[in-house]
């Protein structure tokens, strides 16, 4: 009889094993909330430099367009493309204006980037700007663009690229 020690059942959790339990899962909950952030942010930050990056190699392909068809109109190879900083789009003929910060449009319906908007029409404002810079070297143009972009306030960029535009179609 004395050897007898009184057992007692354990039928739940202590307040402090809830206590502990929520803790963790709490934290977890945190941490994934956390990594999921920094993924979307991630996401945008790259979806804005891919844009940019494309509207940088269209910088360069607009001056080219216009050293192109001045050839095939039997104009001088770099008319209309004088030094300077420039605005540009596909929606234009040549260069449209002096570079001044504007940002650029998405033409509503097709999604294209330009400048150029009219009133009433459903363009909308992005986040991004786009300078051409065309420096005449000789029998060469060296053209430069770089584009910026903004988020949450933050200005981001400059993406770069340089190429030099050479006559190679003498007249």
């Amino acid at each position: 009889m004395w050897n007898k020690i009184p057992q007692f059942k354990k039928n739940g959790f202590t307040i402090l094993e809830v206590m502990i339990a929520t803790f963790i899962v709490t934290i977890g909950v945190l941490a994934a909330y956390t990594v999921t952030q920094q993924i979307i942010s991630y996401t945008h930050h790259s979806a804005f430099r891919l844009t940019a990056i494309y509207l940088d190699k269209e910088g360069i392909e607009i001056v080219r367009n216009i050293r192109d068809t001045n050839w095939l109109e039997g104009e001088g190879w770099s008319n209309g493309l004088g030094a300077g900083e420039w605005e540009a789009d596909y929606t234009a003929q040549g260069l449209v204006d002096n570079y001044d910060g504007d940002f650029l449009y998405i033409e509503g319906g097709n999604n294209f980037y330009k400048y150029i908007t009219s009133p009433g029409s459903n363009d909308i404002k992005t986040n991004f700007k786009r300078k051409i810079t065309i420096t005449p070297v000789g029998d060469t143009l060296e053209v430069s663009v770089e584009v910026w972009w903004e988020y949450k306030g933050d200005t981001y960029g400059p993406v770069r690229t340089q190429e030099n535009l050479y006559n190679w179609y003498p007249e």
